[in-house]
């Protein structure tokens, strides 16, 4: 499910990105489409702009060409250019007024040329009828004054003007058309570049979608198949647990049963006693016989002290087996707190708390190996290493030096292993399933002890996830083997059977 959103979450963002790019290209194109259109009609006004203004230029120099060739040769074939231009003029003017009108620097300018074209037209028009009222000698004088070519100077000079405005205006159109032509086109490249990026990272993250979902897929496979594995193991440890707890039951009732046997056969002498006793406090010393006498000291001075030793030892033995049960309850309950722990650091701890204990005998202790950093109760690990350093020291081999050695390393994925080799006085075959149960101990019984240690430390290892196996050689040593998970909140079993 996390996948699919964060798979949803990207997608959603790419065809954001996306959209924005193509509203992003899609307005840079409409812009420069729009400003390309803008170019193009402004070029083309210009274009009639130019036109009408060549038009007029050439129109008033056909009518001056006309003119001066009928003055020069009287031929009234001459006249035809002039008269051509005569009629053509006015519908140009009108043009060139139309077309720069809109334009304030060829407008300001429009009255100025239209005043020069009427008295250059004027002055054309009346040389030529003088010419052809055979009065060329009069015209001649006119065109020699000058002010014919005056206006005609003024006319050209300021169509050269609009001219030069005109095509100055035009190159600087068909430039801005190029860049606007390039930016669309480097737009528009860009634009399929980022699109391609956009369908490049969308097929990328599908793909390490569908990848992921792949492997998930051959995760679930792989645990369908180790699945009936992995409940047979189940159902196999809540047998054992369900065996242990039975085997629990049992021994409770039978090690505290036997005190209260021993109590209530000791209770039953007390009451024998006590009527001896009574008998003889009561009655006439007279009436007593010798043996009756002999019974109440008897039962005062032997049967009473015997019987309060007993009860007393039985009382002493149940209140020690009861104290230890709710120790192992109360540790199985004790809410657990992992922490980050040094391996090393806990296990030179344990073995400098045995260390005075080494040296009265003689011994050593050499920890080794690989030291994980393991997430666990510190409280219970300690109490683990300590117990099984403390049975070393207890079940030492008579005759010869205690050697203990711990090694520490990883147990594969996920699980660390502490192996406490020492050359003690080993377990018997029998003995060594026997020796992880509560009240039940193993050998020669010359040591102090309820038979709770190891039950305890097994317990606790559970507790933490793991399980402690031993490897036993009578006369020669043991090995016990601690496994336990190396993160505790990731892998516990919770457990708090023994």
């Amino acid at each position: 499910m996390t996948s699919l959103n964060s798979l949803l979450r990207r997608t959603l963002v790419m065809f954001a990105f996306a959209v924005a790019l193509l509203l992003g290209i899609v307005g840079s194109s409409l812009w420069l489409v729009q400003a390309n259109r803008e170019y193009s009609e402004e070029t083309a006004q210009l274009r009639r702009l130019r036109s009408s203004i060549v038009a007029v230029l050439s129109t008033m120099q056909d009518a001056e060409t006309g003119q001066r060739g009928f003055l020069l040769t009287n031929d009234p074939a001459y006249l035809e250019p002039f008269t051509k231009a005569v009629e053509a003029l006015p519908e140009r003017r009108n043009n060139l007024t139309a077309n720069a009108a809109s334009r304030p620097s060829y407008s300001s300018k429009l009255g100025a040329l239209n005043e020069a074209m009427d008295a250059k037209m004027l002055e054309l028009t009346h040389t030529v009828e003088l010419a052809k009222a055979d009065r060329l000698r009069e015209a001649i004088t006119q065109v020699g004054t000058d002010v014919g070519r005056y206006n005609m100077d003024q006319i050209r000079s300021i169509l050269a003007d609009f001219l030069d405005q005109t095509d100055k205006r035009l190159i600087g159109l068909v430039a801005d058309q190029l860049s606007a032509a390039s930016k669309l086109q480097w737009t528009t490249s860009a634009g399929a570049i980022a699109i391609f990026v956009a369908l490049g990272c969308a097929a990328w993250i599908i793909f390490r979608y569908i990848r992921d979902l792949a492997r998930a897929r051959e995760l679930v496979l792989k645990m369908n198949l180790g699945l009936e594995a992995r409940v047979d193991e189940r159902t196999e440890d809540l047998m054992r647990a369900n065996q242990e707890i039975q085997r629990f039951a049992y021994i409770v009732t039978h090690d505290l049963r036997a005190p209260l046997v021993n109590i209530m056969g000791f209770l039953s002498e007390l009451d024998s006693a006590a009527k001896m006793i009574s008998t003889y406090v009561l009655a006439d010393a007279k009436t007593l016989s010798q043996e009756q006498i002999l019974s109440a000291r008897a039962a005062v001075e032997e049967d009473l002290p015997e019987a309060l030793t007993f009860i007393r030892a039985s009382t002493k033995k149940m209140d020690a087996l009861i104290n230890a049960i709710l120790k192992i309850s109360r540790d199985g309950r004790r809410k657990l707190q992992p922490e980050d722990i040094e391996l090393k650091h806990v296990l030179e701890t344990a073995a400098a708390n045995i260390h005075h204990q080494l040296a009265e005998f003689d011994g050593s202790i050499d920890i080794k190996g690989h030291y994980p950093v393991v997430t666990t109760d510190r409280f219970s690990l300690d109490q683990i290493i300590g117990n099984l350093f403390d049975n070393a020291v207890k079940y030492r081999a008579p005759g010869r030096p205690l050697r203990i050695k711990v090694e520490a390393h990883t147990d594969g994925p996920g699980r660390a292993r502490i192996d406490v080799i020492d050359n003690g006085r080993g377990i018997a075959d029998h003995d060594r399933e026997r020796v992880f149960e509560l009240f039940r101990r193993a050998g020669d019984q010359d040591q102090p002890g309820e038979g709770i240690g190891l039950a305890y430390t097994r317990s606790l290892i559970r507790n933490l996830g793991g399980d402690i196996t031993v490897k036993s050689e009578l006369g020669h040593g043991s090995t016990f083997s601690v496994t336990l998970p190396t993160n505790l909140g990731n892998n516990v079993t919770w457990r708090t059977d023994l």
